[in-house]
């Protein structure tokens, strides 16, 4: 990927902002004591950590949206998670001087996430980048969520860019895809948890980085 030619940059937030893995596996294991089972490892539920409540309920349970059980198990989970929202949860090492000198480069830039704005919203404030992105675009924003481009389209919108001009940085293969959908760049986040997508080289990225201040090349 080229830089330059950059109108604003957009994130997502678990596992390319925030790593929020600790706290979501927290309430997977709160949910998992209270039907008897012990404590999934941090390494085991980590990977799922991008794909929400879905994926972690799978990790956790093995059991997925269309099997009976399922809804009860997810509000018993989220709402573990709203009580907790950031206790071990940390901007990623690096992120906040990248979103320093983002600010110095006056670059408009915004947050795109599957989250939901109950745990959005605060989870933003107790992290302090709130005040900081140029929008927030969670996962109820649209009638969509990734790998739909609605959620980036929007983003585009609210920061006054084309989508052409936008960069899209994320940690899994639906954000590699929506981004393509939505006809912008897209960048993989190599620290991220990556889940079911595998490996992010086969994503067909503009760019894979290993740490967030080689994003600063490329813009």
């Amino acid at each position: 990927m080229k830089a330059g030619g950059v109108g604003a940059v957009l994130f997502d937030l678990d596992g390319t902002l925030a790593d929020t893995a600790p706290d979501l596996a927290r309430a997977l294991n709160r949910v998992r004591a209270e039907q008897g089972l012990p404590p999934l490892p941090p390494e085991v539920a980590r990977p799922h950590t991008s794909s929400g409540a879905r994926g972690l309920l799978k990790a956790g349970f093995d059991i997925a949206p269309e099997d009976g059980g399922y809804r009860a198990l997810r509000e018993r989970f989220l709402d573990f998670y709203e009580k907790d929202l950031c206790v071990d949860t940390r901007l990623f090492d690096g992120i906040p001087e990248l979103l320093a000198k983002i600010k110095v480069r006056k670059l408009p830039w915004g947050i795109v996430t599957n989250k939901g704005k109950r745990f959005t919203e605060p989870l933003l404030r107790l992290l302090s980048v709130d005040h900081l992105a140029g929008c927030v675009v969670s996962g109820d924003s649209t009638s969509h969520i990734k790998p739909h481009p609605a959620p980036l389209l929007l983003a585009a919108k609210l920061l006054s860019q084309r989508p052409a001009d936008c960069v899209y940085v994320g940690d899994d293969l639906r954000d590699a895809q929506a981004a393509r959908a939505a006809g912008m760049r897209f960048v993989a986040a190599g620290w991220g948890y990556h889940g079911e997508g595998g490996d992010p080289s086969a994503w067909d990225a503009d760019a894979v980085i290993a740490h967030p201040r080689e994003l600063l090349e490329l813009l």
